[in-house]
């Protein structure tokens, strides 16, 4: 139980900084812009390396944030309730709870990136020729699978916790 918890734990770790740089920094996207190169993130966007605020409310923007702010605070949720079940030595359904709320988690972030990747494929394929994801997007994804896989391995480490006890009770 212990193995599939710390492994769950270490890839919830990673998954949440991974997720708080990837909503935090500015290269979502990069594109070309009046001949300079440009990049955009959630909160800001950069032209010839000036950065600026996003003036305008889109609402694409805001639900991607909103969705990975959520991702970000169910993260920090799932580890906390992961860490519970450590020092208790007992063998209590923390495991699977820390699990599921993992998965909501992942499940924030696959609803983040996907508003996102849907808005921009349609509105920056249309609009400009010369545009690409860039790494704050591709840590995003990679937060997702790391989160997705933390809640999967905690949900396992109490499912394995609970055949066990059934072997032990039915032979003992």
């Amino acid at each position: 139980m212990y193995t599939l918890m710390g492994g769950g734990l270490l890839c919830a770790v990673s998954g949440l900084v991974l997720l708080i740089v990837a909503t935090a920094t500015d290269f979502w996207t990069q594109y070309r812009y009046s001949g300079s190169l440009s990049n955009q993130g959630l909160w800001r966007f950069c032209v010839a390396g000036k950065c600026h605020a996003h003036t305008i409310t889109i609402a694409f923007w805001d639900a991607t944030r909103a969705f990975m702010l959520l991702s970000i605070l169910s993260s920090c949720a799932g580890i906390i309730l992961g860490l519970m079940v450590f020092p208790s030595g007992t063998k209590s359904a923390k495991a699977r709870t820390a699990g599921i709320t993992l998965l909501v988690a992942g499940f924030f972030a696959v609803l983040a990136v996907s508003v996102y990747t849907g808005v921009m494929v349609n509105f920056f394929g249309k609009r400009y020729t010369d545009w690409r994801f860039s790494w704050s997007y591709i840590l995003g994804w990679i937060g997702l699978i790391l989160t997705v896989s933390a809640g999967v391995l905690h949900i396992f480490a109490f499912s394995r916790n609970n055949s066990q006890d059934t072997v032990v009770t039915s032979t003992g």
